[in-house]
């Protein structure tokens, strides 16, 4: 047909000549000639394309998008070229709390006309999660866009087009490296588009159209009903609240084009836009509206065998993070074949936190509990406190508003003081055992720097990333990082000084929980000891202790009959380091004569230990 009108059997598709002839306008109208420009609204929204640009204008053909196309024959499906790229945005989990007024407020202007928002999150996964609850009281579906990580073309003239013919709303989070030519690129003014990054916007980036920038709220204390509607929601897909939250199959035919089939005309079946942002009432909104349980029902998720308030205070994750650290527990306990318990909940949650520690950090994974420390019970009981603040400091600093304001975080930190041994790295690792957190020791090797200001940006790399994870952070040996300054006799002095007033300025900003130890306690500056929330003073055993210490070590070693390490106890002053080393000194004899420990082992262990000091030996009259 198309050759017929052309008046050229080999030209088959139509071209600007005959789109011109068709609407009876000359080949000379100027007007009419310009709809075809690659600016002009027919090619810059993606509506029609323009070939064969090489050829005289009037022989150029005319393309329309098979998208479009399919669109029009109601087919919903992504456009293949926005693969791996983009996903349907999850509706959010029922009982995340964020502020009410701030979600309607983002409601309402989300219903309205289209607009360009950059909204900073304080926690990887809030900003989603506000975008999410703001989408579903608005009414409009979303579309969550993933930047790639490479330099590769990015797909932002399907995703405006798919947003056109959807009439929804963009979510773009993370941003790249470098946001400024995204973001001009999607802020077009007539779709509206949600930024979402921790980072603080920067108006270079958007110079040629202002965006609204909010600041996301944190999820408050009362995070663990997000908790219970998370690890709720897959109990049981397909009834009650958990088809709103999506399956691991739902997710795939959200993320993969094609992967949903079309509904046969008639079926009832609805299509891939409906059920994707369900609208709530925003007027008298209830406490409950904007969470989600006017949506879904009363259905209570299944209590779980566990205290869940404790397991998860200590995880300041966002709302999103919260989701998929509730669906990869899940998967943990079908793994292990077993039901859903508080390892699987730890263990999923640190999971989603970032792992940039680790080029900076020895990593630990505390396998320590209570039972281990021997310790008076003043040390042992503001340990329990340490753990207790870290666990509710999000409610006393946040929600009961006892924060010293002036730009302070919420962090924890503590000062272990006492004699080399006497227990405070294992009492670090205790401490993040009974939170469920990873312990990080920051080797200060690769901090100290001879170059002036390498110090303090190695610091900041540290922190930067502690705030971002879910962690115990321990600088052993602080003195060398966390000294008193001293008098300014030279330019020595005076950088070394400034290197102590950053570490000052960034402990208050600080979010996460650090813990600093050191063998002597006078030698903290008087500065760094008031921003401390515990001092803990480590005493050196004495001898009821120092007993108890030789049987913890001799737990699981076989001993021969009549083995009593009482004698050795009360002879040997040795802290619980020392003493450890001397169990496994004896261990190895033991071991090479192929027999138990026997008291002599450990007499020669302590011995050993005494020597390695430079001790007199008890006995034997030499060191």
């Amino acid at each position: 047909m198309y050759g017929y009108l052309n008046d050229d059997v080999s030209r088959r598709r139509a071209g600007t000549g005959l789109a011109l002839d068709l609407c009876g306008l000359p080949a000379h109208h100027a007007e009419a000639r310009a709809r075809f420009r690659p600016s002009a609204p027919l090619a810059a929204l993606g509506l029609v394309v323009v070939e064969e640009t090489e050829r005289p204008f009037l022989s150029r053909s005319l393309r329309v998008p098979d998208r479009l196309i399919a669109h029009l024959l109601g087919d919903e499906t992504l456009d293949s070229a926005l693969g791996g790229h983009v996903r349907r945005l999850r509706a959010a989990a029922r009982g995340e709390q964020y502020d009410e007024v701030f979600l309607r407020r983002l409601a309402d202007r989300l219903a309205g006309a289209p607009f360009t928002a950059y909204l900073r999150e304080h926690r990887a996964g809030d900003g989603l999660a506000c975008a999410a609850a703001a989408l579903r009281g608005s009414g409009r579906e979303a579309l969550h866009f993933t930047p790639g990580a490479t330099d590769a073309r990015e797909p932002i003239a399907e995703l405006l087009r798919e947003a056109r013919l959807r009439d929804c709303v963009i979510v773009v989070s993370p941003l790249p490296k470098d946001p400024a030519p995204l973001m001009r690129a999607l802020a077009v003014g007539d779709v509206s588009v949600l930024f979402v990054d921790p980072q603080p916007y920067d108006p270079h980036w958007c110079d040629h159209r202002d965006p609204l920038v909010l600041d996301a709220p944190r999820l408050r204390s009362g995070a663990v009903e997000a908790w219970a509607a998370a690890l709720g929601a897959g109990a049981d897909p397909g009834a009650g609240s958990g088809a709103a939250f999506g399956t691991d199959a739902e997710l795939v035919r959200e993320t993969v084009p094609g992967a949903t089939p079309l509904p046969e005309p008639g079926s009832g079946a609805a299509p891939l836009s409906e059920g994707v942002c369900e609208p709530v009432p925003l007027a008298e909104p209830a406490p409950e509206a904007l969470d989600g349980r006017a949506t879904h029902g009363s259905t209570d998720p299944p209590a779980p065998g566990f205290d869940l308030a404790t397991v998860v205070a200590p995880y300041r994750l966002g709302g999103d993070r919260i989701l998929r650290a509730a669906r990869a527990a899940r998967q943990l306990a079908t793994f292990d074949g077993t039901a859903l318990t508080a390892a699987h909940l730890r263990l999923a949650a640190r999971q989603q936190s970032a792992s940039g520690l680790e080029r900076h950090a020895r990593r630990i994974r505390p396998d320590v509990g209570w039972e281990d420390l021997v310790l008076p019970d003043k040390p042992l009981a503001q340990l329990h406190e340490l753990a207790l603040r870290a666990r509710h400091r999000d409610r006393v600093l946040g929600d009961w508003r006892l924060s010293a304001g002036g730009g302070r975080g919420r962090g924890v930190l503590g000062l272990f003081a006492g004699d080399s041994g006497t227990g405070k790295t294992l009492s670090a690792e205790v401490v993040a055992a009974e939170l469920g957190l990873d312990l990080y020791v920051v080797q200060l090797s690769s901090i100290v720097d001879k170059y002036v200001g390498e110090t303090e940006k190695n610091l900041e790399r540290i922190f930067t990333e502690a705030d971002r994870t879910d962690a115990v952070l321990l600088f052993d040996e602080a003195d060398s990082v966390f000294g008193k300054r001293s008098e300014v006799k030279d330019s020595h002095d005076r950088y070394a000084n400034m290197e102590s007033s950053y570490l000052l300025q960034r402990l208050e900003s600080f979010d996460g929980i650090a813990l600093l130890t050191t063998n002597l306690r006078a030698n903290i500056d008087e500065a760094f000891t008031r921003r401390l929330d515990l001092v803990i003073d480590f005493p050196f055993p004495d001898a009821d202790q120092r007993l108890a210490l030789w049987e913890h070590a001799l737990t699981h070693v076989p001993r021969a009959d009549g083995t009593d390490p009482r004698a050795v106890a009360g002879d040997f002053e040795l802290a619980g380091g020392s003493i450890r080393s001397a169990v496994v000194t004896a261990a190895y004899t033991a071991a090479g004569r192929g027999a138990p420990v026997t008291t002599a082992d450990l007499l020669e262990g302590a011995r050993r230990e005494y020597r390695k000091a430079g001790r007199l030996v008890p006995g034997e009259g030499t060191w």
